[in-house]
Protein backbone atom coordinates (compact mmCIF):
# COMPACT_ATOMS: atom_id res chain seq x y z
CA UNK A 1 0.00 0.00 0.00
CA UNK A 2 1.17 3.51 -0.83
CA UNK A 3 0.09 6.93 -0.07
CA UNK A 4 0.63 8.73 -3.51
CA UNK A 5 0.00 12.55 -4.29
CA UNK A 6 0.70 13.25 -8.10
CA UNK A 7 -2.40 12.11 -9.81
CA UNK A 8 -2.54 13.13 -13.94
CA UNK A 9 -6.09 12.70 -15.75
CA UNK A 10 -6.42 9.73 -18.37
CA UNK A 11 -3.01 8.99 -17.58
CA UNK A 12 -3.21 5.34 -16.11
CA UNK A 13 0.91 5.21 -15.62
CA UNK A 14 -0.59 7.22 -12.42
CA UNK A 15 -3.09 6.43 -9.96
CA UNK A 16 -6.68 6.74 -10.99
CA UNK A 17 -7.90 10.40 -10.35
CA UNK A 18 -10.95 11.29 -8.02
CA UNK A 19 -13.12 12.24 -10.80
CA UNK A 20 -12.66 8.23 -11.97
CA UNK A 21 -13.56 7.41 -8.55
CA UNK A 22 -16.55 9.41 -7.98
CA UNK A 23 -18.02 8.16 -11.68
CA UNK A 24 -17.42 4.56 -10.80
CA UNK A 25 -19.07 4.84 -7.36
CA UNK A 26 -22.36 7.06 -8.22
CA UNK A 27 -23.40 5.20 -11.61
CA UNK A 28 -24.30 1.95 -9.76
CA UNK A 29 -26.19 4.57 -7.35
CA UNK A 30 -27.90 6.17 -10.51
CA UNK A 31 -28.90 3.01 -12.12
CA UNK A 32 -30.70 2.25 -9.51
CA UNK A 33 -33.31 4.88 -8.92
CA UNK A 34 -32.81 6.98 -12.61
CA UNK A 35 -35.77 4.93 -14.70
CA UNK A 36 -37.83 4.81 -11.27
CA UNK A 37 -40.66 7.42 -12.19
CA UNK A 38 -41.15 5.55 -15.16
CA UNK A 39 -42.25 2.50 -13.93
CA UNK A 40 -45.95 3.00 -14.07
CA UNK A 41 -45.60 4.03 -17.62
CA UNK A 42 -42.95 0.83 -18.03
CA UNK A 43 -46.03 -1.10 -16.30
CA UNK A 44 -48.68 0.02 -19.08
CA UNK A 45 -45.89 -0.21 -21.87
CA UNK A 46 -45.38 -3.76 -20.83
CA UNK A 47 -49.37 -4.45 -20.10
CA UNK A 48 -48.57 -6.15 -16.81
CA UNK A 49 -49.17 -5.36 -12.75
CA UNK A 50 -46.93 -2.71 -11.09
CA UNK A 51 -45.91 -5.59 -8.55
CA UNK A 52 -44.14 -7.26 -11.50
CA UNK A 53 -42.68 -4.11 -13.28
CA UNK A 54 -41.51 -2.86 -9.36
CA UNK A 55 -39.59 -6.29 -9.54
CA UNK A 56 -36.99 -4.43 -11.57
CA UNK A 57 -35.96 -2.87 -8.24
CA UNK A 58 -36.40 -5.42 -5.88
CA UNK A 59 -33.72 -8.25 -8.41
CA UNK A 60 -31.90 -5.76 -9.02
CA UNK A 61 -30.98 -4.99 -5.43
CA UNK A 62 -30.66 -8.63 -4.61
CA UNK A 63 -28.37 -9.44 -7.31
CA UNK A 64 -26.24 -6.09 -6.24
CA UNK A 65 -26.05 -8.00 -3.34
CA UNK A 66 -24.66 -11.03 -4.64
CA UNK A 67 -21.94 -9.49 -6.13
CA UNK A 68 -20.79 -7.25 -3.22
CA UNK A 69 -19.30 -10.93 -1.88
CA UNK A 70 -17.85 -12.23 -4.67
CA UNK A 71 -16.05 -9.21 -6.51
CA UNK A 72 -13.90 -8.16 -4.14
CA UNK A 73 -12.15 -11.53 -4.12
CA UNK A 74 -12.60 -11.65 -7.73
CA UNK A 75 -10.40 -8.50 -8.22
CA UNK A 76 -8.00 -9.81 -5.61
CA UNK A 77 -7.59 -12.47 -7.94
CA UNK A 78 -7.41 -10.88 -11.63
CA UNK A 79 -6.73 -7.10 -10.34
CA UNK A 80 -9.09 -4.26 -10.20
CA UNK A 81 -9.02 -2.42 -14.20
CA UNK A 82 -9.68 -5.89 -15.79
CA UNK A 83 -12.80 -6.43 -13.86
CA UNK A 84 -13.48 -2.85 -13.73
CA UNK A 85 -13.62 -3.05 -17.78
CA UNK A 86 -15.48 -5.70 -18.31
CA UNK A 87 -18.12 -4.97 -15.87
CA UNK A 88 -19.06 -1.92 -17.76
CA UNK A 89 -19.35 -3.95 -21.26
CA UNK A 90 -22.00 -5.83 -19.27
CA UNK A 91 -23.61 -3.23 -18.05
CA UNK A 92 -23.44 -1.72 -21.26
CA UNK A 93 -24.73 -5.46 -22.97
CA UNK A 94 -27.23 -5.32 -20.60
CA UNK A 95 -28.66 -1.52 -21.28
CA UNK A 96 -29.23 -2.34 -25.00
CA UNK A 97 -30.81 -5.10 -23.57
CA UNK A 98 -33.63 -3.37 -21.46
CA UNK A 99 -34.42 -1.00 -24.39
CA UNK A 100 -34.98 -3.68 -26.93
CA UNK A 101 -37.04 -5.78 -24.65
CA UNK A 102 -40.18 -7.68 -26.50
CA UNK A 103 -42.04 -8.27 -23.52
CA UNK A 104 -41.55 -7.45 -19.28
CA UNK A 105 -39.55 -11.22 -18.94
CA UNK A 106 -36.98 -10.53 -21.09
CA UNK A 107 -36.92 -6.87 -19.62
CA UNK A 108 -36.37 -8.34 -16.11
CA UNK A 109 -33.75 -10.60 -17.40
CA UNK A 110 -31.44 -7.54 -18.77
CA UNK A 111 -32.36 -5.14 -15.41
CA UNK A 112 -30.99 -8.27 -13.61
CA UNK A 113 -27.87 -8.00 -15.47
CA UNK A 114 -27.49 -4.57 -15.29
CA UNK A 115 -26.52 -4.70 -11.59
CA UNK A 116 -22.77 -5.93 -12.61
CA UNK A 117 -22.14 -2.44 -12.27
CA UNK A 118 -22.17 -2.65 -8.76
CA UNK A 119 -18.48 -3.71 -9.15
CA UNK A 120 -18.45 0.12 -9.92
CA UNK A 121 -19.17 0.79 -6.12
CA UNK A 122 -17.26 -1.96 -4.12
CA UNK A 123 -13.77 -1.81 -6.24
CA UNK A 124 -13.42 1.83 -6.23
CA UNK A 125 -13.13 2.19 -2.32
CA UNK A 126 -10.77 -1.46 -2.82
CA UNK A 127 -8.55 1.13 -5.10
CA UNK A 128 -8.78 3.90 -2.65
CA UNK A 129 -7.36 1.27 -0.42
CA UNK A 130 -4.72 0.30 -2.33
CA UNK A 131 -3.22 3.82 -3.26
CA UNK A 132 -3.50 5.13 0.82
CA UNK A 133 -2.46 4.22 3.84
CA UNK A 134 -5.54 3.93 6.31
CA UNK A 135 -6.13 7.59 7.49
CA UNK A 136 -5.93 9.14 4.07
CA UNK A 137 -8.25 6.60 2.51
CA UNK A 138 -10.72 7.23 4.77
CA UNK A 139 -10.81 11.03 3.82
CA UNK A 140 -10.79 10.32 0.19
CA UNK A 141 -13.66 7.21 0.56
CA UNK A 142 -15.48 10.24 2.78
CA UNK A 143 -15.27 11.87 -0.76
CA UNK A 144 -16.36 9.02 -3.19
CA UNK A 145 -19.46 8.71 -0.85
CA UNK A 146 -20.50 12.53 -0.74
CA UNK A 147 -20.31 11.87 -5.03
CA UNK A 148 -22.50 8.85 -5.10
CA UNK A 149 -25.01 10.72 -2.97
CA UNK A 150 -25.90 13.22 -5.90
CA UNK A 151 -26.29 10.08 -8.24
CA UNK A 152 -29.78 8.84 -6.61
CA UNK A 153 -30.43 12.27 -5.72
CA UNK A 154 -30.51 13.74 -9.58
CA UNK A 155 -31.55 10.02 -10.96
CA UNK A 156 -35.55 10.31 -10.24
CA UNK A 157 -35.69 14.43 -11.34
CA UNK A 158 -33.66 13.42 -15.14
CA UNK A 159 -35.34 10.04 -15.22
CA UNK A 160 -38.34 11.89 -14.85
CA UNK A 161 -38.08 14.55 -17.48
CA UNK A 162 -36.82 12.30 -19.83
CA UNK A 163 -39.65 10.06 -19.71
CA UNK A 164 -41.77 12.95 -20.12
CA UNK A 165 -40.06 14.38 -23.25
CA UNK A 166 -39.47 10.92 -24.83
CA UNK A 167 -40.33 7.86 -22.89
CA UNK A 168 -39.49 5.46 -20.60
CA UNK A 169 -36.62 4.38 -23.26
CA UNK A 170 -34.90 7.59 -22.64
CA UNK A 171 -33.71 6.75 -19.11
CA UNK A 172 -31.90 2.77 -21.15
CA UNK A 173 -30.48 5.07 -23.64
CA UNK A 174 -28.55 7.45 -21.38
CA UNK A 175 -27.58 4.34 -19.15
CA UNK A 176 -25.64 3.88 -22.53
CA UNK A 177 -24.23 6.77 -23.67
CA UNK A 178 -22.98 7.28 -19.61
CA UNK A 179 -21.67 3.65 -19.41
CA UNK A 180 -19.14 4.50 -22.65
CA UNK A 181 -17.99 7.40 -21.65
CA UNK A 182 -17.12 5.86 -18.09
CA UNK A 183 -15.64 2.63 -19.95
CA UNK A 184 -13.20 5.30 -21.63
CA UNK A 185 -12.58 7.06 -19.25
CA UNK A 186 -11.48 4.18 -17.14
CA UNK A 187 -9.99 2.54 -19.81
CA UNK A 188 -7.35 5.58 -20.30
CA UNK A 189 -7.23 6.72 -16.39
CA UNK A 190 -7.05 3.50 -14.39
CA UNK A 191 -4.33 1.65 -14.56
CA UNK A 192 -3.54 -1.42 -12.07
CA UNK A 193 -3.96 -0.08 -8.55
CA UNK A 194 -3.36 -4.22 -6.86
CA UNK A 195 0.20 -4.64 -5.90
CA UNK A 196 -0.62 -8.49 -5.60
CA UNK A 197 -2.44 -11.17 -4.86
CA UNK A 198 -4.34 -11.61 -1.61
CA UNK A 199 -5.92 -14.49 0.32
CA UNK A 200 -8.45 -16.65 -1.87
CA UNK A 201 -12.03 -17.05 -1.39
CA UNK A 202 -11.84 -20.08 0.33
CA UNK A 203 -9.38 -18.63 2.95
CA UNK A 204 -11.89 -16.12 3.72
CA UNK A 205 -14.72 -18.11 3.99
CA UNK A 206 -12.89 -19.98 6.47
CA UNK A 207 -12.77 -17.13 8.62
CA UNK A 208 -16.48 -16.05 8.77
CA UNK A 209 -17.55 -18.18 11.94
CA UNK A 210 -15.56 -15.90 14.13
CA UNK A 211 -16.71 -12.82 12.50
CA UNK A 212 -20.45 -14.23 12.83
CA UNK A 213 -19.79 -15.32 16.77
CA UNK A 214 -20.00 -11.39 17.41
CA UNK A 215 -22.92 -10.23 18.55
CA UNK A 216 -21.69 -6.51 18.56
CA UNK A 217 -21.04 -7.29 14.46
CA UNK A 218 -24.86 -8.85 14.20
CA UNK A 219 -26.37 -5.59 16.23
CA UNK A 220 -24.24 -2.64 13.90
CA UNK A 221 -24.96 -4.88 11.24
CA UNK A 222 -28.63 -5.33 11.47
CA UNK A 223 -28.79 -1.42 12.23
CA UNK A 224 -27.28 -0.52 9.42
CA UNK A 225 -29.76 -3.09 7.69
CA UNK A 226 -32.98 -2.05 9.19
CA UNK A 227 -32.48 1.82 9.14
CA UNK A 228 -31.55 1.39 5.72
CA UNK A 229 -33.82 -1.05 4.59
CA UNK A 230 -37.06 1.66 5.61
CA UNK A 231 -35.34 3.54 2.08
CA UNK A 232 -35.23 0.84 -0.13
CA UNK A 233 -39.27 0.19 0.62
CA UNK A 234 -38.86 3.95 -0.60
CA UNK A 235 -37.79 2.96 -3.39
CA UNK A 236 -40.17 0.35 -4.45
CA UNK A 237 -43.25 1.91 -3.20
CA UNK A 238 -43.25 5.57 -3.88
CA UNK A 239 -43.62 5.68 -7.55
CA UNK A 240 -46.62 4.00 -7.07
CA UNK A 241 -47.76 6.73 -4.26
CA UNK A 242 -46.28 9.67 -6.18
CA UNK A 243 -48.73 8.66 -9.06
CA UNK A 244 -51.45 6.99 -8.03
CA UNK A 245 -52.03 8.27 -4.97
CA UNK A 246 -50.88 12.00 -5.66
CA UNK A 247 -51.17 12.26 -9.31
CA UNK A 248 -47.85 13.49 -9.79
CA UNK A 249 -46.41 13.68 -13.64
CA UNK A 250 -43.07 11.70 -14.08
CA UNK A 251 -41.28 14.99 -14.03
CA UNK A 252 -42.69 15.88 -10.24
CA UNK A 253 -42.42 12.54 -8.94
CA UNK A 254 -38.59 12.44 -10.14
CA UNK A 255 -38.50 16.32 -8.09
CA UNK A 256 -39.81 14.84 -5.58
CA UNK A 257 -38.48 11.44 -4.96
CA UNK A 258 -35.34 12.90 -5.27
CA UNK A 259 -35.27 15.37 -2.14
CA UNK A 260 -34.67 11.84 0.30
CA UNK A 261 -31.04 12.19 -0.85
CA UNK A 262 -30.80 15.75 -0.08
CA UNK A 263 -31.52 14.80 3.70
CA UNK A 264 -28.78 11.59 3.17
CA UNK A 265 -26.27 14.21 2.28
CA UNK A 266 -27.12 16.93 5.01
CA UNK A 267 -26.66 13.31 7.45
CA UNK A 268 -23.47 12.48 5.60
CA UNK A 269 -21.85 16.37 6.19
CA UNK A 270 -23.53 15.73 9.87
CA UNK A 271 -21.72 12.64 10.32
CA UNK A 272 -18.45 13.89 9.18
CA UNK A 273 -18.20 17.02 11.25
CA UNK A 274 -18.96 15.15 14.42
CA UNK A 275 -18.82 11.62 14.56
CA UNK A 276 -14.98 12.33 15.54
CA UNK A 277 -15.98 14.64 18.63
CA UNK A 278 -19.54 13.08 19.58
CA UNK A 279 -18.41 9.13 18.88
CA UNK A 280 -20.33 6.50 16.95
CA UNK A 281 -22.31 5.21 19.46
CA UNK A 282 -24.20 8.11 20.25
CA UNK A 283 -24.40 9.25 16.46
CA UNK A 284 -25.80 5.68 15.26
CA UNK A 285 -28.62 6.28 18.57
CA UNK A 286 -29.17 9.67 17.37
CA UNK A 287 -29.63 8.71 13.81
CA UNK A 288 -32.10 6.11 14.69
CA UNK A 289 -34.07 8.30 15.90
CA UNK A 290 -34.14 10.32 13.41
CA UNK A 291 -34.75 7.91 10.45
CA UNK A 292 -37.86 7.00 12.83
CA UNK A 293 -39.11 10.31 12.78
CA UNK A 294 -40.01 9.81 9.24
CA UNK A 295 -42.51 7.48 8.68
CA UNK A 296 -43.76 8.51 12.03
CA UNK A 297 -44.58 12.08 10.59
CA UNK A 298 -46.07 10.58 7.26
CA UNK A 299 -48.39 8.26 9.09
CA UNK A 300 -49.43 11.57 10.96
CA UNK A 301 -49.87 13.60 7.96
CA UNK A 302 -51.76 11.05 5.78
CA UNK A 303 -53.57 10.64 8.88
CA UNK A 304 -54.48 14.45 9.50
CA UNK A 305 -56.04 14.98 6.07
CA UNK A 306 -52.78 16.40 4.67
CA UNK A 307 -53.07 16.20 0.71
CA UNK A 308 -50.37 18.18 -0.55
CA UNK A 309 -47.00 15.45 -1.49
CA UNK A 310 -45.05 17.20 1.08
CA UNK A 311 -47.07 15.37 3.81
CA UNK A 312 -45.53 12.59 2.26
CA UNK A 313 -42.20 13.25 0.73
CA UNK A 314 -41.02 16.10 2.99
CA UNK A 315 -41.36 14.00 6.29
CA UNK A 316 -39.47 11.32 4.44
CA UNK A 317 -36.45 13.66 4.01
CA UNK A 318 -36.11 13.30 7.77
CA UNK A 319 -35.56 9.15 7.05
CA UNK A 320 -32.64 10.13 4.32
CA UNK A 321 -30.89 12.90 7.23
CA UNK A 322 -31.39 9.87 9.68
CA UNK A 323 -29.74 7.20 7.46
CA UNK A 324 -26.56 9.74 6.96
CA UNK A 325 -26.29 9.49 10.24
CA UNK A 326 -26.67 6.27 11.00
CA UNK A 327 -25.11 4.21 8.26
CA UNK A 328 -21.26 5.75 8.12
CA UNK A 329 -21.39 5.09 12.08
CA UNK A 330 -23.13 1.61 12.65
CA UNK A 331 -20.62 0.39 9.44
CA UNK A 332 -17.72 2.26 11.39
CA UNK A 333 -18.94 0.09 14.17
CA UNK A 334 -19.08 -3.03 12.35
CA UNK A 335 -15.25 -3.18 10.48
CA UNK A 336 -13.94 -2.33 13.78
CA UNK A 337 -15.66 -5.52 15.98
CA UNK A 338 -12.50 -8.05 14.58
CA UNK A 339 -10.66 -5.41 12.46
CA UNK A 340 -8.39 -7.76 10.64
CA UNK A 341 -11.89 -9.36 9.23
CA UNK A 342 -13.02 -5.50 7.73
CA UNK A 343 -12.75 -6.45 4.25
CA UNK A 344 -14.97 -9.73 5.36
CA UNK A 345 -17.59 -7.72 7.26
CA UNK A 346 -17.95 -4.87 4.62
CA UNK A 347 -18.78 -7.51 2.40
CA UNK A 348 -21.45 -9.81 4.23
CA UNK A 349 -22.59 -6.46 5.85
CA UNK A 350 -23.31 -4.80 2.49
CA UNK A 351 -24.63 -8.44 1.04
CA UNK A 352 -27.36 -8.37 4.36
CA UNK A 353 -28.56 -4.64 3.78
CA UNK A 354 -28.98 -5.10 0.21
CA UNK A 355 -30.76 -8.61 0.40
CA UNK A 356 -33.12 -7.67 3.03
CA UNK A 357 -33.21 -4.35 1.12
CA UNK A 358 -34.44 -5.90 -2.27
CA UNK A 359 -37.10 -8.33 0.01
CA UNK A 360 -38.54 -4.78 1.48
CA UNK A 361 -38.90 -2.92 -1.94
CA UNK A 362 -40.66 -5.88 -2.98
CA UNK A 363 -43.26 -6.02 -0.14
CA UNK A 364 -43.81 -2.71 -0.59
CA UNK A 365 -44.74 -3.02 -4.49
CA UNK A 366 -46.98 -5.96 -3.56
CA UNK A 367 -48.72 -4.64 -0.48
CA UNK A 368 -50.10 -0.97 -2.73
CA UNK A 369 -52.98 -1.58 -5.03
CA UNK A 370 -55.45 1.32 -6.39
CA UNK A 371 -57.86 1.16 -3.06
CA UNK A 372 -54.97 0.83 -0.44
CA UNK A 373 -53.54 4.55 -0.33
CA UNK A 374 -49.64 4.89 1.08
CA UNK A 375 -50.50 3.12 4.19
CA UNK A 376 -48.96 0.06 3.04
CA UNK A 377 -45.46 1.42 2.14
CA UNK A 378 -45.28 4.01 5.19
CA UNK A 379 -46.00 1.27 7.70
CA UNK A 380 -43.05 -1.08 6.27
CA UNK A 381 -41.10 1.63 6.77
CA UNK A 382 -42.48 2.25 9.99
CA UNK A 383 -41.68 -1.66 10.91
CA UNK A 384 -37.98 -1.57 9.22
CA UNK A 385 -36.86 1.62 11.34
CA UNK A 386 -38.52 0.16 14.64
CA UNK A 387 -36.62 -2.93 14.10
CA UNK A 388 -33.20 -0.48 13.66
CA UNK A 389 -34.33 1.23 16.91
CA UNK A 390 -34.41 -2.16 18.94
CA UNK A 391 -31.14 -3.36 17.49
CA UNK A 392 -30.00 0.10 18.46
CA UNK A 393 -30.52 -0.35 21.98
CA UNK A 394 -29.06 -3.90 22.01
CA UNK A 395 -26.03 -3.04 21.00
CA UNK A 396 -26.00 -0.15 23.59
CA UNK A 397 -26.36 -2.86 26.19
CA UNK A 398 -23.69 -4.84 24.70
CA UNK A 399 -21.11 -1.79 24.67
CA UNK A 400 -22.15 -1.13 28.25
CA UNK A 401 -22.22 -4.58 29.72
CA UNK A 402 -18.54 -5.20 27.79
CA UNK A 403 -17.33 -1.69 29.70
CA UNK A 404 -18.51 -2.80 33.14
CA UNK A 405 -16.78 -6.25 32.62
CA UNK A 406 -13.89 -4.41 31.42
CA UNK A 407 -13.52 -2.47 34.62
CA UNK A 408 -13.95 -5.39 36.94
CA UNK A 409 -11.53 -6.70 35.26
CA UNK A 410 -9.39 -3.94 35.36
Amino acid sequence: MRDVQRHRFLDRSTPPHLVTLIMLAAIPALSMTLFLPSLPNMTEYFATDYRVMQLSVAIYLLVNAVLQVIVGPISDYWGRRIVVLWAIVLFLIASLGCMLSPNVEVFLFFRMCQAVIVAGMVLSRSIVRDMYQMNRAASVIGYVTMGMAVAPMLGPMIGGALDDAFGWKASFSLFLVIGAFLFAVCYFDLGETYPGKARSFRDQVREYPELFSSRRFWGFCLITTFCSGAFFAYLGGAPFVGTNHYGMSASLLGFYFGTVAFGYMAGNFLSGQFSQSVGTRKMVVVGAVVTALGPLGAIAAIHGGVTHPLGFFGFIMLLGVGNGLVIPNATAGMLSVRPHLAGTASGIGGAITIGLGSGLSALAGASLTEGSGPYPLVYIMLASVLAGLVCTIYVMRVEYRSAKKNQRSG
